[in-house]
């Protein structure tokens, strides 16, 4: 007689097994689209160089235009991570390169985008005159350039709050350098470094518009993708267009926080540092059908099978390679030296040019420079205080609850993504409604480009507490107030530093678009230094261009160094976790 429970568990294992063949089935497609996608890309870089390319604003040309653009994003957030985790280490373990890089980072993050944009392109397309290399390249080092410097400032604030017991515990094991980072500060830093990444590909897509539709006096340098798309469909005034843009980019966030985002928050998980389950820990549904795939077990067991065999010949025989003894001079260290030779001659050179075009600035319009400075500094301040104000209660909120995160997470992730320029006609025309004054306006525009900095930090943060210290604080009993006072809020404060950090940068960039806007066809304008670094870059005065942004980097690193470094330093030795 046929056991019926036999005959259930057969059912079950084959239905199994065709499950994990259709997953197969599914990412060796997914692999083909992949390299079809890069073959399309390759074609579009080698080809010749043209101007003034014609946009079709059919739906139909979206998806093309689409694939483009996440192509250039995601190149330009593995440049910003590579730079982050080599910058950031560096900053974290020398005092000498803190003291150089931190100003630096103050310094990019303060030049507004658009000041990278006419010697950037017209550089690249000196350097490549024939084809679009020249072209991609200078997009992706724009979008490069509005993510980098919140992924670097939070890796560098993780670092600096690692335990000095974790280095202890690692110099008394003899941890070489790699070693050191591998094991004690990547998983460290590895939760806020996910969640900043998230935002911080937010950031690049804020100037898409600009970033693809290059024009610089007579010339179009513009590239087929999502943000010249919306740019000409705003200049021809084609609603049915812009609707179709929204929907792409929509599609496009929403796919990249499922397929990427979602799985990275899952990965990250493993890194919190706790004695007791956590509860409800995230999900998602990319993880769970990637483990169910026979391919990727098989490759995983192939690959851990290797590493082994691997050590057990180095652990038997010794080193693999035989020593080779050192030359005098070897050619590294020949190739740093003419690297930093070339760096020192361009340097010099850059000051040389500043020096002579802040020379042909009147005096006056310095006094001038410094009062507009007092007045875009009132309203980064008045940004940052509002983003606290409710970024930090809400981001403490989400992340105690892992499932109330998994639900709004994507939300916030779309808003947080979608091009904040976009939205200030509508904000603009509301407050304008209600008799709001246009200075008043500005700061609300800044808030706009500085929130979303605060928020998934002060998330990360919370996301990365120990689940027994929430334990022990219910056990205890603690109210609202008291534990958000003695846990959430000092648990979060390094993270939070980070976030004003990067949030105080949005903001002084954000003055620039914000400060002098376009609206029903007149120019509404406001007193700042974001206001004046935009005339001075319509009118074509360089001279006055080149000081409105000294005397933002200027003030930035003043900034930096009497309330960021204090704070970054109290977050390190207070308010670090498990010191």
């Amino acid at each position: 007689m046929p056991d019926p429970a036999g005959a259930a568990s057969g059912d079950r294992s084959g239905s199994a097994q065709a499950t994990a063949r259709a997953i197969d089935l599914l990412l060796l497609a997914v692999l083909a689209a992949s390299i079809a996608g890069i073959v399309a890309l390759a074609e579009e870089w080698g080809a010749p160089l043209r101007e003034a390319v014609p946009i079709d604003l059919s739906p139909s040309a979206l998806p093309a235009y689409t694939l483009l653009s996440l192509s250039r994003g995601l190149a330009a957030y593995v440049l910003s991570l590579a730079f982050t985790l080599v910058v950031g280490t560096l900053a974290a373990r020398s005092r000498r390169a803190e003291r150089l890089l931190i100003p630096l980072l103050d310094i990019g993050q303060g030049i507004p985008v658009l000041g990278f944009l006419p010697g950037l392109v017209l550089g690249m397309v000196a350097l490549f005159p024939r084809t679009n290399v020249g072209l991609e390249l200078a997009c992706i080092v724009m979008i490069f350039t509005g993510q980098v410097w919140n992924m670097a400032f939070s890796f560098y604030g993780s670092l600096k709050g690692v335990p000095a017991e974790m280095y202890e515990v690692a110099r008394l094991n003899r941890f070489s350098r790699w070693k050191t980072f591998r094991t004690v500060e990547l998983p460290s830093a590895v939760i806020g470094l996910v969640w900043n990444s998230m935002m911080s590909m937010a950031g690049g897509w804020f100037f898409l518009t600009v970033n693809e539709a290059f024009v610089l006096g007579g010339r179009d340098f513009r590239l087929p993708g999502v943000g010249s798309y919306m740019a000409v469909a705003i200049e021809r005034g084609d609603v049915r267009a812009m609707v179709w843009a929204v929907v792409a980019m929509t599609t496009m966030i929403v796919a990249v926080d499922q397929l990427l985002w979602r799985p990275l928050v899952v990965w990250s998980q493993r890194f919190r540092v706790e004695e007791l389950g956590s509860g409800e820990e995230p999900r998602s549904w990319v993880v769970a059908l990637v483990k169910r795939s026979n391919l990727l077990r098989g490759l995983r067991r192939s690959v851990r099978t290797r590493r082994q065999e691997a050590r057990a010949r180095a652990a038997g025989k010794g080193p693999l390679l035989p020593a080779v003894s050192s030359a005098p001079v070897s050619p590294r260290v020949v190739a740093l030296w003419l690297l930093a030779a070339s760096a020192v001659v361009v340097a010099l050179w850059g000051t040389v040019r500043l020096a002579g075009l802040l020379l042909r600035v009147p005096a006056r319009e310095w006094g001038v420079l410094g009062l507009a400075l007092g007045a875009t500094g009132l309203r980064t301040a008045g940004a940052l205080a509002v983003s606290v104000l409710w970024a930090v209660p809400a981001g403490i909120l989400l992340g105690r609850s892992p499932s109330w995160s998994r639900r709004l997470q994507p939300v916030v992730q779309i808003v947080a993504s979608f091009p904040a320029p976009m939205l200030y006609p509508l904000v603009t025309a509301v407050l304008l409604a209600l008799r709001v004054p246009f200075a008043v306006i500005a700061a609300v525009l800044m808030v706009l480009g500085a929130q979303w900095y605060v928020l998934f930090n002060v998330l990360a943060g919370a996301s990365a507490v120990p689940g027994d210290l929430g334990e022990a604080s219910d056990v205890y009993r603690l109210s609202g107030i008291r534990r958000f006072r003695t846990l959430d809020l000092p648990a979060v404060f390094p993270f939070l530093v980070t976030g004003l950090v990067t949030a105080a940068g949005g903001a002084w960039n954000a003055s620039i678009v914000a400060e002098t806007l376009v609206f029903r066809g007149s120019e509404l304008t406001t007193f700042g230094l974001g206001s004046l670094i935009t005339r001075a870059t319509h009118e074509g005065n360089f001279p006055l261009l080149a000081a409105g942004v000294l005397t933002m980097s200027l003030a930035l690193v003043l900034l930096n160094r009497t309330v960021w470094r204090r704070l970054y330093r109290l977050a390190a030795t207070r308010f670090a976790l498990n010191r």
